[in-house]
C-alpha cells in the first residue's frame, strides 16, 4: 500500500494524529494542511490518489474546495468526513460526485473501510466474484448433468448468464474463458433437449413452456382486461435475456419490475415466424391458412412482416378484447422520435403497441459493417452496445412519457441471436431458403449431428413449401455454410450474430411487466 497517497484537509488536523498514524502504520502516505486554499495548491502539485475533505472550514468551504478539485481532477475520489448532518450538504456532496461521507467521530476502521472501498475496489470484487464462481462452477456442472424440464434449462440460462455479466468486470480471463466452455456445453445439452421435446410441445400446450404463439393470450390480454391503466406494449426485435439486463437498470429509473416470465421463441427463431406468430396469436401453418393474404413464406416475394397490426386486430377480436388500440412499427431514428414527441395523443388508448427493430439492425450490421464487427466484437460488446443506443434512443423517451402519463409498460422480444463461429455444410436447391440458422427445401443434404432435422413440417407448426419440403435448424453456435465459394462464405459469416436456430439464447427470452413509479 506503500504507492497510495492521501491529502487529508481539515481546519483541526492535529486532532485526528491518531487517525493518521494508523493509517501511516498501514503504510500509507498521508498528507494534511488545514484549509481549502491550501489544499487546492497542494492538489495542483502533486498527484494524490484520495482526499478527505472536511465541509466546515473557515475561508473556502469543504464543498467549494470539492468543486475546485473536481474541476482539475475529477477522477480522484472524495471522502468528505464532516460534523455535519445537515440534508442538504448530503445532498450538495452527493450531486458533486464524491466518493464516500462520513460523519464525525469517526474511528480508525471506517477510515479503513472508505478507503478499501474506492481504491482497493476492483481488485478485492474480482477476487471475491472469481472465488464465488469457482464455487458456483460445480454447482452448474452437476445442474447440466441433470436438467431435464424447461423451467430448470430457464434456471440454468439466467444463471449463466448472472455469472457471466459478473465475470466480464473482472480481469481474470480464465475464469471467463471456463464459463464460455459451460455455456457451450449447456448450449449441446439443450439442443438435445429441444430435439427430444419440441414436436411434443406444439401437439400438446399442457406440457410446454409458454411459447411465441400463446404468450398474447396468456400473458397480454390478462393485463388489457384489467383496464386500471392504458398499456405500452413494446416488442424489441431480437433482443436477448442478457441484453435486457444490461438496460434494465435504466428502465428501472421511472418503472418498477412487476413480473418476468421467460418464455420459448417457436421454431424457426426468425421474425417472420416468431414475431407474427406474437401478434397472430397462431403458429404459421395456421396462419398460411386462416390468413394467407397477410403470409409469406420463405421463398415469396416481399416483405413477410407486413401485417402485424392486421394480426393483431384479429387475435383481439377472438379474444373478445373491443378495445381502443394502436399499432406502430419504428425502424429509424425519426420515426421513433416523431412517436415519442406525439406520446400524449396516446394516452387515451387502452393498448399502444410498439415494435422497435434497431437491435436487429443492430445484428444485420455486424454482419455487413467492419466498424459495427469491432464495436460488436463478443458478447459483453453486444451487450454494451445495446446499452448505449438504449440510454440514447428515442425508445427511452418513449418509455419516460409513459411513465409520466401512467402507462403499465409491457417489454418484450421475438427471439434472440447467438454469435455463430463454426460452420456446417449444407447443401440445397435453389428454392431452398436463405437464413444462416435454419433453411427449408426440398433436396438439402446435411451434418445431421449438427442440425435439427423436421421431415413432416406440419409436425411443428409449419407450413411447407412444397410436398417434400423439410426444415433444419442449426444447433450451438453453428451456421450452415453452401459447399460452393465455402471458404469465403465462412471468412464472411464467422462471428456474427444470427437467429433462426436453436440456442439458449435465440429461444429463452423476457417477458416483463413493469408499473409507473
Amino acid at each position: 500500500m506503500s504507492n497510495i497517497k492521501i491529502l487529508w484537509v481539515d481546519d483541526e488536523i492535529d486532532l485526528l494524529k491518531p487517525h493518521i498514524l494508523f493509517l501511516e502504520k498501514k503504510n500509507y502516505d498521508v498528507t494534511t494542511c488545514n484549509n481549502g486554499q491550501d489544499a487546492i495548491e497542494l492538489f495542483e502539485e502533486n498527484n494524490y490518489d484520495v482526499v478527505f475533505l472536511d465541509e466546515n472550514m473557515p475561508g473556502l468551504s469543504g464543498l467549494e474546495t470539492l468543486q475546485e478539485i473536481k474541476e482539475k481532477k475529477s477522477s480522484v475520489p472524495v471522502i468528505m468526513i464532516t460534523k455535519s448532518e445537515e440534508e442538504y450538504i448530503m445532498e450538495e456532496a452527493i450531486g458533486s460526485k464524491i466518493a464516500d461521507y462520513l460523519i464525525k467521530p469517526v474511528n480508525p476502521n471506517q477510515i479503513l473501510l472508505s478507503l478499501k472501498k474506492n481504491l482497493d475496489h476492483s481488485r478485492l470484487v474480482s477476487e471475491k466474484t472469481t472465488l464465488d464462481y469457482q464455487k458456483e462452477f460445480r454447482k452448474i456442472a452437476m445442474d447440466l448433468a441433470m436438467v431435464n424440464t424447461y423451467e430448470d434449462w430457464v434456471e440454468l440460462y439466467k444463471k449463466l448468464v448472472y455469472w457471466e455479466m459478473e465475470l466480464e468486470n473482472i480481469e481474470d480471463q480464465g475464469m471467463i474463458e471456463i464459463l464460455e466452455s459451460q455455456k457451450t456445453e449447456a448450449n449441446v445439452q439443450f439442443g438435445k433437449f429441444i430435439e427430444k421435446n419440441y414436436e411434443d410441445w406444439i401437439q400438446d400446450e399442457d406440457d410446454a413452456p409458454i411459447l411465441s404463439h400463446n404468450l398474447f393470450g396468456k400473458l397480454v390480454a390478462p393485463e388489457i382486461r384489467k383496464k386500471d391503466k392504458p398499456i405500452l406494449f413494446v416488442v424489441i426485435d431480437n433482443l436477448r435475456y442478457d441484453q435486457w439486463k444490461a438496460f434494465e437498470g435504466i428502465v428501472n429509473n421511472h418503472y418498477k419490475l412487476e413480473k418476468e416470465v421467460s418464455f420459448f421463441s417457436i421454431l424457426p427463431t426468425a421474425t417472420q415466424y416468431a414475431r407474427n406468430a406474437i401478434f397472430s396469436g397462431l403458429l404459421p401453418i395456421d396462419m398460411e391458412k386462416k390468413y394467407p393474404q397477410y403470409w409469406k413464406n420463405d421463398i415469396d416475394e416481399g416483405g413477410k412482416n407486413m401485417h402485424e397490426g392486421e394480426f393483431l386486430t384479429e387475435q383481439l377480436k377472438r379474444l373478445g378484447l373491443n378495445i381502443k388500440q394502436e399499432y406502430y412499427k419504428i425502424t429509424n431514428f425519426k420515426d421513433g422520435k416523431k412517436l415519442a414527441e406525439n406520446f400524449k395523443a396516446l394516452k387515451n388508448n387502452d393498448l399502444t403497441t410498439v415494435v422497435y427493430n434497431f437491435v436487429d439492425m443492430l445484428s444485420h450490421a455486424k454482419t455487413e459493417m467492419d466498424v459495427v464487427k469491432e464495436l460488436a466484437s463478443n458478447d459483453k460488446a453486444y451487450r454494451s452496445l445495446t446499452q448505449s443506443w438504449f440510454k440514447n434512443s428515442p425508445l427511452l423517451d418513449l418509455i419516460q412519457q409513459a411513465q409520466q402519463n401512467g402507462f403499465r409498460l409491457i417489454i418484450t422480444t421475438d427471439h434472440g441471436t447467438i454469435n455463430c463461429k463454426n460452420p456446417s455444410k449444407v447443401i440445397g436447391d435453389r428454392n431452398t431458403s436463405l437464413n444462416l440458422r435454419y433453411k427449408t427445401g426440398r433436396s438439402l443434404t446435411y451434418e445431421d449431428k449438427d442440425v435439427y432435422a423436421v421431415k413432416d413440417p406440419k409436425k411443428i407448426g409449419l407450413p411447407a413449401i412444397n410436398m417434400s419440403s423439410s426444415f433444419i435448424f442449426a444447433k450451438n453456435d453453428l451456421f450452415l455454410a453452401y459447399v460452393n465459394n465455402y471458404n469465403h462464405y465462412v471468412s464472411y459469416y464467422r462471428n456474427t450474430y444470427q437467429h433462426g436456430g436453436i440456442s439458449l439464447e435465440e429461444m429463452i427470452i423476457p417477458f416483463l411487466v413493469l408499473e409507473p413509479k
